[in-house]
């Protein structure tokens, strides 16, 4: 697990960096519903500096890897809820959040590693 983390490193810090850029910009969208074209267009910028990361990031690790990596978007979108649009976070959200946390260390941790004394 540690040997995969290593080598996809680069590449699980920019879809991480992703999911973050892409969260805050569709909370901006969000947000920007009240007429606030300042809070559109920062939506729009971060969610570029997202989709761009993400195209990078592919250059720094396996897409088996770093694409469930995305599924962190559904559990920072829930963090966001709760503390910035104050909505209610129900038992099984939190128990779908932990099963997505479970599966992305799972996915990330779990790149095959080659013996090369055979």
């Amino acid at each position: 697990m540690i040997e995969s983390l290593r080598r996809n490193k680069t590449g699980i810090i920019l879809m991480v960096c992703s999911s973050i850029c892409v969260c805050l910009g569709q909370l901006l969208w969000k947000l920007s519903g009240d007429g606030s074209f300042l809070c559109l267009i920062a939506g729009f910028v971060l969610y570029g500096i997202g989709a761009l990361a993400m195209i990078v990031a592919y250059k720094f690790g396996k897409v088996s890897i770093l694409q469930p990596i995305l599924s962190l978007n559904y559990i920072l979108s829930i963090i966001l809820a709760a503390t910035v649009l104050k909505e209610t976070i129900t038992l099984v959200k939190c128990i779908g959040v932990l099963a997505i946390i479970a599966g992305v260390l799972l996915i990330a941790g779990g790149d095959e590693v080659k013996d090369a004394s055979i």
